[in-house]
């Protein structure tokens, strides 16, 4: 076995920079592929966990220059759900036994926004009795609305960084966009007693492997429970997507990058969730189960009403905007039991890194 990989298999954390930037620059990944899914299963077996995500609004303040729905995009259909909708949607995903459900749109810091999720996670909380898991990745916010939708009823939080680089992070985003609040932001999830996650994007224009090494790193030093990243895939009404071509030789590099940050996050933290992101089909068919074989054991399946999907494109080639609901259920399930895994219906699929720290503290 590569020396590395066994070092990594004793401990997580056990690796230093130098290090993790030597196994992302593996050509043959057969090995680490197969290293990182035995951790996978080690800690949560053949078990895949579903969030079914309500991409309910599109309106966003934020202006980030690879975003397809970036606040100065005129070309994008502007649309936002209404309560009862979303209620709607989350009532289908819980009786069709998705144990939870992700609720995102672009990001707005108002009082009527604030107000407005708090009273769709009392609904849901209500007509499910607390069962479903909600995670919410819905950007920065104060920290006291944070811990109103806490106390409303929301489990999770994905609040992704994007790049742990803060020279690249101001090249991705206009004046006004803080890497300091944002990371601020994390911390404050992490106070008020949510299961936290982050994520970066995987081949951006100027990332160097070092720059992935360290997002890696990052996720440990934040204590993260949770990763949500994808490659980066251009959307031409962006500034950074311009003049990008989404050819098979990017895509199939992409794709491949983005598998080795799944499998060696997976063996640098052992115990969080991971997610196969959508990010990954869009360069593959079978980009999920490959990512779900390179350690990851989540998956992030569309509920939203389909007339609405096609307005909700933070990158493009986005897979699936023509697929029901229902079908898409029944597609996943034959794609998991295809790759010999299994999707835990019913189940909130708690991360063991959130669980190992409650009974660390208690």
């Amino acid at each position: 076995m590569n020396s590395l990989i066994a070092k990594a298999l004793e401990c997580p954390g056990n690796l230093d920079r130098s290090e993790l930037i030597e196994l992302l620059s593996l050509a043959d990944t057969d090995e680490l592929f197969s290293a990182a899914y035995g951790v996978k299963l080690r800690y949560t077996g053949r078990s895949v966990f579903l969030r079914g995500i309500i991409e309910f609004s599109n309106y966003c303040a934020k202006d980030c220059l690879y975003c397809g729905i970036r606040k100065s995009n005129r070309q994008v259909r502007r649309y936002r759900l209404s309560e009862d909708d979303i209620v709607r949607m989350a009532a289908w995903a819980y009786e069709q036994q998705y144990g939870s459900i992700v609720l995102q749109s672009g990001e707005l810091e108002t009082e009527e926004n604030a107000s407005f999720i708090e009273r769709v996670l009392k609904r849901i909380d209500h007509i499910t009795g607390g069962e479903l898991g909600v995670t919410l990745s819905l950007g920065e916010q104060p920290e006291a609305v944070l811990r109103r939708w806490r106390d409303a009823g929301a489990h999770r939080y994905l609040l992704r960084i994007e790049t742990s680089n803060p020279e690249l992070y101001a090249r991705l985003h206009p004046a006004g966009h803080s890497f300091e609040r944002r990371v601020e932001c994390l911390r404050d999830l992490k106070r008020l007693g949510y299961q936290t996650g982050s994520g970066v994007m995987i081949g951006l224009p100027g990332q160097t492997l070092e720059d992935l090494a360290a997002d890696v790193e990052f996720f440990r030093s934040l204590n993260l429970d949770m990763i949500g990243m994808g490659p980066y895939i251009p959307h031409h009404q962006t500034p950074l997507g311009e003049g990008i071509e989404l050819s098979p030789a990017y895509a199939a590099a992409q794709l491949q990058l983005g598998l080795k940050m799944i499998a060696v996050t997976r063996l640098y933290l052992h115990d969080v969730n991971i997610a196969a992101t959508t990010a990954l089909q869009a360069l593959d068919d079978r980009g999920r189960e490959q990512g779900l074989l390179a350690g990851a054991n989540v998956i992030m399946p569309n509920v939203t009403d389909t007339e609405y999907r096609s307005d909700y494109q933070l990158y493009e080639n986005k897979p699936c905007l023509d697929e029901n609901a229902a079908k898409c259920r029944n597609c996943l399930n034959w794609r998991v039991l295809g790759i010999r895994e299994n999707i835990s219906w019913g189940e909130r699929g708690d991360p063991v890194h959130f669980a190992n720290q409650e009974v660390a503290t208690s």
